[in-house]
């Protein structure tokens, strides 16, 4: 995930001792808690903001690894290699075009659990987008409002 728990906690930090110095600076007990309650609601606005954007830019990752899933597969010659000297015990040898079924099959089952995983990846962003964006628009409305 872009967005990082790493990233908000020194940003957090900053942000409450900003507020703390913010407030006791204030001229009057009035301008003090207003300048708290305009830091909290900016810092509010821009918390979500991040996760909105996070969540954006992994839901787009996502839906072009579901367009285009992209894995490691081995080569045929390497399958063929392994395949042929892991046989079980008891089993006749495999014909060329046996081995390359298989092998197809391996290819095939590959490219759909990228599938599977990109799909679970991309609800996972659309999480981060709509969990957080009716606060920011919230706290938005609210500060265009000018009720702080």
């Amino acid at each position: 995930m872009v967005f990082s728990l790493s990233l908000v906690i020194p940003i957090f930090v900053v942000a409450v001792i900003f507020l703390i110095i913010a407030g006791s600076k204030g001229e009057s007990k009035e301008g003090g808690e207003q300048v708290i309650r305009n830091v909290y609601i900016y810092l509010v606005l821009f918390a979500t903001l991040m996760m909105v954007i996070g969540g954006s830019v992994a839901a787009f990752m996502a839906a072009t690894d579901l367009i285009s899933p992209v894995s490691y597969q081995q080569s045929f010659e390497e399958f063929k290699r392994w395949g042929v000297e892991q046989k079980i015990a008891g089993e006749e040898e495999l014909s060329e075009a046996e081995i390359k079924e298989r092998y197809d099959e391996m290819v095939l089952a590959e490219k759909e659990r990228q599938v599977e995983r990109a799909k679970n990846s991309l609800v996972k962003s659309f999480g981060w987008i709509i969990i957080p964006l009716p606060i920011f628009l919230y706290f938005k409305r609210w500060l265009s409002k000018g009720v702080v």
